[in-house]
């Protein structure tokens, strides 16, 4: 180990206790055992008062994320994805949120802890990087200094030492002539170079959990599948497990483990990576996977947009939300918000609908073959005509 990643962690909670949800500490036999899931977030809902009402960001979702492993979060714009992975990291605890469940890092609960213990975590343990590099990096300090800082933030080391790390992670994620390219300023960089850079600061303090949300928005699609690999490359050498957000079905394909679809502030399906893209459940991940491009598709396939716009996540009401847009609505579905439930014979795979089997699959199997939805919903006999109740 080189000096630079010698970074003993100047504070933070005592190795033998952690902070229990009414403030009582918690002795280190009771925490969870080796094999236990990195993250477990717990039926979290997050809600901001407005003066239209109160705004249900995030709508009671579970999930978890294994060691080393790596989780996509996919839906669209507004479907909640950034709001619960910020509300990780503290950053949704405003005087106008409402926020419910429980978030277990290594068997602590981040929602209890106070603001202080959560800013030891915060860039330490768990680290996140957002979508706009340009924007999260200062103008008018170099590069360096704002890795420097965030390696001290945390860290009794010097300011030697820190810069040293700072040379290292750069060369690190792959940017040429890091020893100089420390001292340059962030519009000295190109978009893909400014995201590597966000890289290099996020993984500077070797944290466990890395929240990347949209990391290739607004990049070009071989700067895109250079970000992706680099983050894969990192996580194997690592061992960082990842929350990767993202509305594109494809910048997951290859690089997550597992797979959340959200719509509305719920998860509508969950599935390993290979499942969900051989045997996709939901009418909701029908939509995604038919508007991106595919390779096994003959070249004169239209891609097909999801019809409709998401619904107001002001009084979203009891049933299911997608059922406005849903083109198989029609006899398949009934009053009130399904469960998510596991799928018979596969019990990794869970789903929000309650469309019965036989007719999913007849759906898929003409979508998978280049078919459209009204063709699918004729050959499943979905009436057309019917009017959603």
């Amino acid at each position: 180990m080189t000096d630079s990643q010698d970074l003993t962690p100047a504070g933070g909670t005592t190795a033998g206790a952690t902070r229990a949800g009414d403030g009582a500490a918690v002795p280190a036999t009771d925490r969870p055992a080796a094999d236990a899931p990195l993250l477990e977030v717990r039926d979290l809902s997050v809600g901001f008062r407005s003066e239209d009402g109160l705004v249900q960001a995030v709508g009671g979702i579970s999930y978890t994320v294994e060691r080393g492993k790596t989780l996509g979060i996919v839906g669209e714009s507004g479907s909640g994805k950034s709001v619960s992975s910020m509300t990780l990291m503290g950053l949704t605890r405003t005087a106008s949120a409402t926020i419910k469940g429980q978030v277990l890092f290594e068997g602590r609960d981040l929602l209890t802890l106070s603001t202080e213990e959560l800013r030891r975590i915060r860039g330490n343990e768990i680290a996140m990087i957002f979508q706009d590099p340009l924007s999260s990096l200062h103008p008018f300090y170099r590069i360096g200094d704002q890795i420097i800082e965030a390696v001290r933030a945390h860290n009794d080391v010097t300011k030697k030492q820190a810069k040293a790390r700072a040379v290292e992670m750069l060369g690190l994620v792959g940017i040429p002539d890091p020893g100089r390219r420390v001292d340059a300023y962030p519009h000295e960089f190109s978009g893909g170079m400014r995201q590597r850079v966000m890289i290099a600061m996020a993984l500077a303090n070797d944290p466990k959990l890395l929240i990347a949300d949209e990391p290739t928005t607004a990049l070009d699609v071989t700067v895109q599948k250079q970000i992706l690999e680099l983050m894969d490359r990192l996580q194997r050498e690592l061992g960082t497990a990842i929350v990767m957000i993202t509305h594109d079905l494809g910048v997951v394909a290859e690089t997550a483990d597992d797979i959340a679809v959200m719509y509305a502030g719920r998860i509508v399906e969950r599935a390993p990576v290979r499942e969900l893209f051989s045997h996709p459940r939901h009418p909701y991940t029908w939509g995604l996977l038919r508007s991106i491009p595919r390779l096994d598709m003959p070249r004169d396939v239209e891609l097909v947009p999801v019809d409709g716009r998401p619904p107001s996540l002001i009084g979203l009401g009891d049933d299911c939300s997608f059922r406005a847009r849903c083109p198989y609505a029609a006899g398949c579905c009934r009053p009130g918000m399904p469960d998510l439930d596991p799928v018979v014979g596969a019990p990794e795979h869970a789903l929000r609908c309650t469309m019965p089997a036989e007719r999913r699959e007849t759906i898929w199997n003409v979508l998978s073959e280049g078919g459209t939805p009204e063709q699918a919903a004729v050959a499943a006999g979905i009436p057309q005509t019917e009017e959603v109740a």
